[in-house]
């Protein structure tokens, strides 16, 4: 298991990550809600963002997400949920599956800092 990194998820240090996908989701749901094409490429931003938050919080010096591994700071089932969201990022249940990830890993992290 790859633990978390103590230091990287101090409420300062985070907070922007979730800021972002307050910002991207709006944008994502008007993106379903018109049907214009962008909801896909907006999401790749979204997944990425969230891969971002992982390793940072994550003691490792992985660039990428490795799935073979269990990260400490990840919700439950949070890596087979990636894997979903990432088949198939144009779909409005992927946007619903990415935004309770993102609910999730600020409800785990808190109870992380608090535990620390």
């Amino acid at each position: 298991m790859i633990k978390v990194h103590i230091e990287s998820i101090a409420k300062e240090a985070v907070e922007p990550y979730f800021e972002q996908w307050n910002d991207l989701s709006e944008q994502i749901h008007k993106a379903h809600d018109l049907r214009n094409g962008e909801a896909k490429t907006l999401m790749e931003k979204g997944i990425d963002l969230f891969e971002s938050c992982i390793l940072n919080c994550s003691e490792t010096a992985f660039q990428t997400i490795n799935e073979k591994e269990d990260y400490e700071v990840l919700p439950i089932n949070g890596m087979e949920r990636l894997q979903f969201i990432k088949m198939r990022p144009g779909q409005y249940a992927c946007f619903r599956q990415l935004d309770e990830l993102f609910k999730e890993l600020k409800k785990r992290l808190a109870r992380l800092r608090i535990k620390s």
